[in-house]
């Protein structure tokens, strides 16, 4: 816990800051929702096409999905996407011709979810 991931245009190429993005929104996590910095573990998935709108062209999306343990409160989690997509748009610069689409999303995981480090 944290579980995060981070699905992203393969149009943006070098334009988002990957490392740079986790490092900071792992901190931005551990300040808004009291999780332990070495709990948070973030993963990028390129995607290779969208479509906004009528549009194939002259757009890139990010989306950053959050899980956590159940029992953070409406406020945190707001703050947490609010935060998260501020983050997105510090490490993302800006690519001609192609608008931008950040989203974010805080949800519990699940009471299935168990972890195991080996």
């Amino acid at each position: 816990m944290p579980q995060i991931t981070v699905d992203y245009s393969a149009s943006l190429g070098d334009a988002l800051d990957r490392q740079g993005f986790a490092v900071a929104l792992h901190a931005m996590v551990v300040e808004t929702a009291a999780a332990k910095i070495e709990a948070c573990k973030s993963r990028f998935r390129v995607v290779d096409d969208i479509v906004v709108g009528a549009d194939a062209a002259g757009h890139a999306l990010v989306h950053v999905g959050l899980a956590l343990l159940p029992g953070r409160s409406a406020e945190v989690k707001s703050a947490l996407t609010s935060r998260t997509l501020e983050l997105v748009r510090a490490h993302v610069k800006p690519v001609d011709g192609v608008v931008l689409h950040a989203s974010a999303e805080v949800r519990d995981l699940e009471p299935s979810y168990q972890k195991s480090v080996a």
